[in-house]
C-alpha cells in the first residue's frame, strides 16, 4: 500500500513538473546589427554567404550594404520597383514591380579596387589600364 502511495505521489510530481515547465517550444534572438539607412526602407533580402544586405528604398534606390555594416553602393531602379529578392547567387536580384506586373532578373558585377602602388610593373607606370595577375603555381 505505501509503494503505491508513493509511486502515485512521485507520478503526479513528475506530471505536475512536466505540464509547468515541459515541453514548450522557445525560440531564442539577438540582433546581429542594426542597419541605419539615410532612407526609408521599403524591402530587404540578404546575399546567401551574408556578404551583402540589399536594401530597396521608397525613392527607387537599391544600398547595398557589406556584411560589417559599410554602405558599398547605390543602384537606381525606379520607384515602380516594390519587392526585392536574392536569387541563386549572391550576384542575382530579382526586383518585382505590382504597378508594372513584372520582374526583372538583374546580374551585379562587384568591381574591387587592387592596390598596385608599390608593386613590380612592366609597362608606364601611368597607364589607362592595370592589369594584376594572380597565380598559384602548387
Amino acid at each position: 500500500m505505501k509503494s503505491r502511495f508513493f509511486v502515485l505521489s512521485v507520478t503526479l510530481f513528475l506530471a505536475l513538473t512536466w505540464f509547468a515547465y515541459g515541453p514548450a517550444a522557445a525560440v531564442e534572438w539577438d540582433v546581429l546589427r542594426t542597419l541605419k539607412t539615410e532612407k526609408k526602407p521599403r524591402d530587404a533580402a540578404i546575399s546567401l554567404n551574408g556578404r551583402w544586405v540589399f536594401i530597396l528604398t521608397d525613392e527607387g534606390e537599391v544600398l547595398i550594404y557589406s556584411s560589417n555594416g559599410a554602405l558599398k553602393d547605390k543602384i537606381a531602379v525606379g520607384e515602380s520597383i516594390d519587392g526585392i529578392k536574392v536569387g541563386p547567387r549572391e550576384d542575382i536580384l530579382l526586383f518585382t514591380s505590382r504597378k508594372d506586373k513584372n520582374v526583372k532578373i538583374v546580374i551585379l558585377e562587384f568591381i574591387q579596387d587592387i592596390n598596385v602602388s608599390g608593386a613590380p610593373f612592366k609597362g608606364p607606370a601611368d597607364a589607362p589600364v592595370a592589369i594584376a595577375l594572380f597565380t598559384d603555381f602548387q
